[in-house]
């Protein structure tokens, strides 16, 4: 069974994300399961540090662009979700190549979720793990 309430497809979901940091890095989401949504991103000068390894940062911004599309998807038709908390262990570098990430609900509430992120080279080696918090807030009702 699937976990999504507000189901898009793979298009609508990265035109959501045009024009904005996360088209900047090249993050493209590439699968929607019934549980889990993956995307992957570049590893090359725009996600580089100066020393040309994968900047934290970057694996950061796509452990956040992951965890709050799907937290948003997960939530009521009449919510959605913002960031309260993420966090990131940085297990291995990257100099090159495409970083995928899955995420996963650990928690669905009412008024919070929790999203663990895995983040592996396209070999599957762990380059980071993340763990996000998100808050659920009622949408304004329009009158």
């Amino acid at each position: 069974m699937s976990l999504w309430k507000n189901p898009q497809t793979l298009q609508q979901i990265n035109q959501q994300g045009r024009d904005s940091l996360i088209s900047h890095l090249g993050i493209e989401i590439t699968e929607l399961g019934d549980d889990y949504l993956v995307g992957t991103m570049p590893v090359d000068k725009r996600t580089h540090q100066p020393i040309g390894l994968l900047h934290g940062g970057a694996s950061v911004v796509l452990a956040e662009t992951l965890g709050s599309t799907a937290a948003n998807l997960a939530a009521a038709p009449d919510c959605y979700c913002v960031g309260l908390e993420i966090n990131a262990n940085h297990l291995s570098g990257m100099r090159s190549g495409t970083l995928i990430g899955t995420a996963k609900a650990v928690h669905i509430g009412r008024s919070t979720q929790v999203w663990e992120i895995r983040m592996e080279t396209e070999q599957g080696k762990a380059v980071c793990i993340s763990r996000l918090t998100m808050a659920v807030l009622k949408r304004a009702s329009e009158n």
